[in-house]
């Protein structure tokens, strides 16, 4: 068990809200790459295969060779601040504060954590009960639900809370692949990029993906990634000829969702398509994946196999209408929670009381 914070009566309680996304290394070097992806591919909701047959390859073929190959990827994208997934993850965070800040009479505690590395969802939930919140919404940053992502953030949260004594109270966000904000803010993060650079042939959604078997085992990812590209389609009116959905990031030899993201711009290419377009609604912060997998890789795979003009559309990040988003999500989450703060005068009245009938503080 961790250690309890010190109670005292007549102190107010407060809401926290706790963002979760996936994580990052510390450095793009292989020092720090094998730890995170040691971590990461240790997960049991990641990574499905039977201990036995996994652990020998995990330790006997990835973590010898992949943590140098990704640190030189990492090293491409790494902004001056560090990991940009880690950079726009704080800076939503703090953008979400202020907007709650500006919006609501009692604002919540608004903090971040790593599923993957630091900082640790159970570091920073003990963080929050420290500074006295007894209730804490957990919004994970994955748009689309899927168990290796959303699920994986969910079974840390209730790990972290299997260490307390005193557990706050929690809620949780499964997913917001259809709300109409995030949408809106998809379509019109798209929108300004072509009034600024043009339109193109063909627009694909590229989504993260995830092995077929798991869409056979129930898993509604799939469905989850294909509503969201018809709505964002639907509201840039485009017909079913002008945008694909594929998956990326596939990884080892099983099947995975598909169309893959790599074979559908090879075959883009090998078509001598004028333009592409490419986007990650599944991603709400550039990551490696999308800045180095698609935004590099990408372009490279498109025109060496004969295509064009490529061009890869940013992530939603900091844009003002996600932030609005993500503050609605938030606050439809909350009703109920958010009462206002007692004033001192009942706090010392109830801390009196309590002392009256043998409490010790």
């Amino acid at each position: 068990m961790t250690a309890e914070p010190d109670y005292r009566h007549g102190t107010p309680s407060k809401t926290g809200v706790l963002l979760i996304n996936l994580g990052t290394p510390d450095a793009p070097t292989a020092k720090a790459l094998r730890p995170y992806l040691k971590e990461f591919l240790s997960n049991r909701r990641v990574i499905e295969i039977p201990r036995p047959i996994w652990w020998p390859i995990l330790h006997g073929f990835i973590l010898p060779f992949r943590p140098k190959q990704s640190a030189e990827k990492y090293a491409l994208i790494w902004m001056p601040e560090g990991s940009p997934l880690k950079v726009h993850t704080e800076r939503q965070t703090a953008l979400l504060a202020q907007s709650l800040q500006s919006n609501m009479t009692t604002a919540p505690v608004v903090e971040y954590a790593m599923n993957i590395g630091s900082p640790s969802v159970a570091n920073v939930l003990n963080k929050m009960r420290n500074e006295g919140c007894d209730r804490i919404l957990v919004i994970p940053l994955f748009p689309q639900y899927a168990a290796s992502s959303t699920g994986a953030a969910m079974d840390a949260v209730f790990a972290a809370l299997e260490q307390m004594r005193n557990m706050p109270a929690i809620r949780t966000v499964k997913q917001y692949h259809d709300h109409p904000g995030y949408i809106a803010a998809l379509a019109g993060n798209i929108r300004d990029y072509w009034n600024q650079h043009g339109s193109p042939d063909k627009l694909i959604f590229s989504f993260h993906g995830v092995p077929r078997k798991t869409l056979d085992k129930g898993d509604p990812y799939h469905c989850f990634c294909h509503k969201t590209g018809r709505l964002v389609a639907e509201a840039l009116s485009l017909s079913s000829e002008q945008y694909q959905v594929c998956f990326q990031s596939r990884f080892g030899r099983a099947e995975w969702l598909q169309p893959y993201t790599a074979q559908t711009l090879e075959d883009l290419g090998r078509a001598h398509t004028n333009r592409v377009d490419i986007v990650c609604p599944g991603f709400v912060s550039d990551c490696l994946e999308t800045l180095e997998e698609i935004a590099i890789e990408g372009k490279k795979i498109f025109t060496e196999a004969g295509g064009k003009e490529y061009h890869y559309i940013p992530c939603l990040n900091e844009r003002g209408d996600w932030i609005e988003t993500l503050t609605d999500i938030t606050r439809a989450n909350l009703q109920g929670w958010l009462e206002p703060e007692p004033s001192d005068e009942v706090l010392e009245q109830s801390k009196q009381r309590a002392l009256a009938i043998g409490a010790q503080k």
